[in-house]
């Protein structure tokens, strides 16, 4: 199919040439307009487009659906902290309108909801399980698959959309977040689709395409705040530039555009702020109990210059310095710890948006031939690859260099970026492979993605060995045939293509696999096999930035309860700190129930189940303990307290009672008071307070002055120790004798 790149006013780029077949007879409505029946259009699809086109992308939507839902309930609960906030929404409206991790309403989640809401209505439909909180993530990354798909299909062609479907479905962070239950794969199919909008309106001009987008952005602002607006500038740049219409209609629309977002993201903001906050809960993350705090401190600002109060670690990398977040600097995504989540075809997207924008730049046939400026200024061909482009170098930038909290897994917001400039690049090369400028740059890119591919799989010496050769080899004999494409018969070009679609592909295809294969739990993990100087692999748990706490313990990651553990080494806290225990920490997947058992790598004398006393992890919950808080449940708002959310989670999943954590997710928060909790336990609405894994709020800088270690000391001073197995609560109703 031969595609033409100027002539931005219809939907796709017609010209001479195309060959496309001609659409079926089809009926008429009332106007006398033709119509395709509904079923026949969803099959076949466009008239336009090769009969295989339609059918081929239904099986990547299919193929890619049973892909994530392979072996989903491995991971049980996943990330316990927002499977108890989905847990609380699903028992209480208030709990799911702002998030609460109870459904006492104690306090929220560190996190707007918006990600939280769809699980939520999935557990109220279909009861609390893994796949009910698991699936409607599987749907978001179906999505996201299609709206890639049809952005890149729509300007280019459905073998252009195939291609990037297929490289966003294969990365290894993508299969990782979109089986989780984080609120990055709502960000993701957001940030997508709000792309794709902006891609749609730089064709016609529209206003409706700008409000869409910025609705798309601003309810992605409500799923994972400041972070949706990281690619705000490039596509309000790209817009205000490149749009068929004029400059005062381009400022009117970005204002409108803007408008949208206020409205789609503000809706909530001003609800909460507005809402008495004695009769809503704690804003979690928070240390003045606002949103705006939150916002623009822990989860704004804070993430990029690593000063955030109530974290847990603090950031302070700089140029190429090392900070407890890992090293910054331009090649952090490419480091052993990111590398192989997402950085397999980085290169080749960005070589291949080089030769786009070139490729796509005006021409002096343009202006011999009557082109206008406008014409040329307006390409949407060119817009799509400035689009794309814009938004993965700008978060690319923000990546490699902020100085707070950071984990591998967000690089899935770069998935949805680096696709279409994969599919898009390549199409636009391969139809201009008979000059040798595009026959050569699609062989620099196939050289660049084989090489990048054997280095990444080299760190993992004893996975699949063999794989790095084919990748490399595969790679380099496609690259040969593509300098020669021009002049080889068409079959042969195509086999040298697909030679290196296979070599670019196998790479992240085998650790999506494996991801796929194993269960992960707890607040950070990884995808793909433990890799030479990473601090990750299969499963999850550890410190911040993945694999395992000081002390060079083992990270093992157990399945379904069968006791079959894969061994990976952890790196501990990043900055090559210790806590004292060392030891091994071992996350145990039972089925149905994120169960992991922390046994070592304690920070001192604090216990409890996986990462520092519960922070990360959650704790593994006995029957014995399970049945202690069940126990005249319904008498108390609260079954229980404990300090850290993640330790709170682990008990209220279990008895589907709810449990305070005091001090949110890291035990940090100022909330409750101590004056607080005493009056809640004067007024009888807690029961017990749980000792194991109690943290004492010194992980984030709360010391021993700290709100948690106040109640901690209170609460051990005043009431009856209660134990049960290797577990220890306190009885709220009981005072300590003597």
């Amino acid at each position: 199919m031969t595609v033409h790149f100027d002539q931005p006013t219809t939907g796709r780029d017609t010209g001479p040439g195309n060959r496309t077949r001609p659409p079926a007879p089809a009926p008429a409505d009332a106007s006398g307009a033709t119509k395709r029946p509904f079923v026949r259009r969803l099959w076949h699809g466009r008239p336009e487009d090769p009969r295989w086109a339609r059918p081929a992308f239904l099986a990547l939507l299919l193929a890619t659906a049973v892909l994530y839902l392979y072996n989903l309930s491995a991971s049980g609960y996943a990330n316990s902290f927002y499977s108890a906030a989905v847990q609380a929404g699903s028992q209480s409206w208030k709990a799911f309108f702002f998030g609460s991790l109870d459904a006492a309403n104690a306090i929220t989640v560190d996190k707007p909801p918006a990600a939280l809401w769809p699980m939520a209505l999935s557990v109220r439909l279909f009861g609390l399980s893994s796949w009910a909180i698991l699936a409607p993530e599987v749907l978001m990354g179906v999505g996201t698959v299609a709206v890639v798909y049809a952005a890149v299909r729509r300007r280019f062609s459905p073998a252009a959309g195939l291609i990037a479907g297929a490289v966003l479905a294969l990365t290894p962070v993508a299969a990782l977040m979109f089986r989780f239950n984080n609120p990055d794969a709502m960000l993701a199919l957001l940030m997508a689709a709000a792309c794709c909008f902006v891609i749609r309106a730089l064709e016609d001009g529209r206003t409706k395409w700008l409000l869409w987008a910025g609705a798309a952005i601003g309810f992605a602002f409500l799923a994972k705040t400041l972070q949706a607006f990281l690619i705000l500038p490039p596509l309000a740049l790209v817009y205000g530039v490149c749009a068929p219409v004029t400059v005062r209609k381009r400022i009117g629309q970005l204002a409108a555009g803007l408008a949208a977002i206020v409205v789609s993201g503000g809706w909530w903001v001003a609800i909460v702020e507005l809402w008495p906050a004695s009769s809503r809960p704690y804003i979690g993350g928070s240390q003045n109990n606002s949103f705006l705090n939150l916002t623009f401190g822990y989860n704004g600002l804070g993430r990029l210059n690593g000063d955030e109060t109530g974290s847990v670690g603090g950031g302070g990398g700089s140029g190429n310095g090392g900070g407890a977040w890992g090293e910054t600097g331009w090649d952090r995504l490419f480091g052993s710890s990111i590398g192989g989540q997402i950085s397999w075809l980085i290169p080749a997207a960005l070589i291949l948006l080089v030769a786009g924008l070139a490729a796509t730049l005006p021409h002096s046939r343009l202006r011999s031939s009557g082109g206008t400026p406008m014409a040329r200024r307006t390409s949407a061909t060119r817009g799509a690859f400035l689009v794309w482009g814009g938004a993965l170098l700008t978060t690319m930038l923000v990546f490699s260099y902020m100085q707070g909290i950071f984990h591998e897994y967000y690089t899935v917001a770069l998935a949805p970026y680096i696709a279409p400039l994969v599919g898009m690049g390549a199409a636009l090369l391969w139809e201009k492979r008979d000059k040798a400028w595009a026959s050569l740059t699609l062989a620099a890119a196939m050289t660049a993605t084989a090489a990048w591919g054997y280095v990444l799989l080299n760190r993992s010496s004893d996975y699949l060995p063999w794989l790095k050769w084919l990748v490399l080899v595969g790679g380099l004999t496609a690259a040969l045939g593509l300098i020669f494409a021009g002049r080889l018969g068409r079959r042969l070009a195509l086999g040298a293509a697909g030679l290196g679609l296979v070599a670019a592909l196998a790479g992240p295809a085998a650790y999506t696999l494996t991801t796929v294969n194993e269960g992960h739990t707890g607040s950070i993990v990884t995808a793909g096999p433990a890799v030479a100087g990473g601090r990750g692999g299969p499963g999850g748990g550890g410190a911040p930035g993945g694999g395992g706490f000081p002390g060079g313990g083992q990270n093992q990651q157990g399945q379904n309860g069968n006791g079959n553990a894969q061994g990976q080494q952890g790196n501990g806290f990043p900055g090559g700190g210790g806590f004292p225990g060392g030891g091994q920490n071992r996350n145990q997947q039972g089925q149905g129930q994120n169960q992991p058992n922390g046994d070592g790598g304690r920070m001192g004398g604090m216990g409890g189940g996986g990462g520092v006393g519960g922070l990360l992890n959650g704790a593994s919950v006995s029957s014995e303990a399970k049945k202690l808080l069940e126990t005249d449940a319904d008498q108390y708002t609260w079954a229980a307290a404990a300090i850290g959310a993640q330790n709170a989670a682990s008990y209220q999943l279990s008895t589907g009672d709810p449990v305070m954590a005091i001090g949110g997710f890291n035990g940090t928060d100022p909330s409750p008071t101590l004056a607080q909790f005493k009056q809640y336990v004067a007024d009888g609405k807690i029961h017990y307070f749980i000792a194991s894994g109690s943290m004492g709020g010194g992980m984030g800088g709360g010391g021993s002055d700290g709100t948690s270690s106040q109640i901690t000391s209170w609460v051990e001073a005043t009431f009856k120790k209660v134990t049960v197995g290797s577990s220890t609560f306190y009885d709220l109703t009981q005072k300590a004798s003597g």
